[in-house]
């Protein structure tokens, strides 16, 4: 994936959005579905200026119809691959091993946790 500009945890919202969509969707839209979530308002003008930084940073594309439709332009997988990989170079010098110990040592992972994963890779490795 090419690199592209960070996307803000709000903007990531609209994304989270378009992805869980069946197809391309209109502001209303994606105002309305940010709007399932009643511990966040999400205004009109908030919710356009958000799509117009994603469209900026080409994280999502639109199509003029009777209104103007939006769609995400990278796969959420994609994304996620993409972050993750930043995130490992960024704190763990790029190693994975270094991530792990960082998870064990810290108490993030239970017992099960990395038996669970234990399995995971015996699996899939």
């Amino acid at each position: 994936m090419e690199r592209k500009a960070a996307v803000s945890d709000a903007e990531l919202e609209i994304l989270e959005v378009l992805w869980s969509a069946e197809g391309a969707l209109n502001a209303g839209e994606i105002r309305a579905r940010l709007g399932e979530d009643k511990s966040k308002r999400w205004e009109r003008t908030t919710v356009l200026t958000l799509i117009q930084r994603l469209l900026k940073k080409k994280a999502i594309s639109q199509e003029k119809r009777e209104v103007y439709y939006y769609a995400p332009c990278i796969r959420r997988e994609e994304y996620v691959k993409e972050e993750t990989r930043q995130f490992v170079d960024k704190f763990f010098k790029g190693s994975s091993r270094n991530l792990a110990a960082a998870l064990v040592n810290s108490e993030a992972l239970s017992k099960e946790d990395i038996d669970e994963l234990r399995n995971y890779f015996n699996e899939n490795c």
